[in-house]
């Protein structure tokens, strides 16, 4: 079964008066759906834009695991484990909460800044927090994330070229950039299809090339 969820029909938040524009695809904070509470374990894919010099303060998370990509722009992340970096398009970086961590997220260049994040719901609960970045994924590089039974694949398919969706119990697809053919549907950017049983998938670029992520879920 695939459910099509297009970027016009997100929940709308943030803070406005201090630069930050928030799309939620999920129920999350003031927006409560009880039929929109998760997909199998990710508990939140947020569209964030933040003006220059905008950010989120330190701030608490835990027993959460936290995937961004940005879209453009460079994020800056700091926290308390002492992690402070820079990420930038086509990074994949990653948050592992565990039993708590406080940071920081900021817009400090000078041009706009759009990220997508994701939150995921770990299989255990506790440990110790970490913090990834993998700089420059490659096309059809997987990243793993096995403390929520999940795998991310970044695909950027060429007009017209096909990529195969993973066979797994559910699949979340999320478009980047450009348009994409799926089971039927045509999905543009901000637009996601959440999948389960998917067999034998594919989806196509149109009208040019696309970028994608793709979410492997175990249940």
């Amino acid at each position: 079964m695939i459910s099509v969820h297009r970027s016009e029909d997100r929940y709308r938040g943030g803070d406005e008066a201090a630069g930050i524009d928030t799309r939620h695809a999920l129920s999350f904070g003031p927006f409560y759906d009880p039929d929109n509470l998760r997909f199998g374990p990710i508990l939140a894919c947020n569209e964030e834009r933040l003006a220059p010099g905008a950010g989120f303060e330190e701030h608490p998370h835990s027993h959460t695991e936290i995937v961004t990509w940005v879209v453009e722009g460079e994020l800056t992340h700091r926290d308390s484990a002492g992690h402070s970096t820079v990420v930038r398009a086509g990074d994949v970086a990653h948050l592992s909460a565990a039993s708590g961590v406080r940071h920081v997220e900021r817009n400090d260049g000078e041009g706009p800044l759009a990220f997508l994040q994701m939150w995921l719901a770990p299989l255990e609960p506790g440990g110790e927090p970490s913090y990834t970045v993998v700089p420059g994924i490659a096309d059809s590089t997987p990243y793993a994330l096995p403390g929520a039974g999940a795998m991310l694949h970044v695909r950027r398919p060429a007009g017209g070229e096909r990529t195969a969706v993973p066979d797994a119990a559910r699949v979340y697809v999320h478009v980047v950039r450009g348009r994409v053919a799926l089971g039927g549907e045509e999905l543009g950017p901000g637009d996601a299809a959440r999948i389960t049983g998917a067999r034998g998938l594919a989806a196509v670029a149109v009208d040019g090339p696309a970028e994608l992520l793709v979410w492997e879920l175990a249940g």
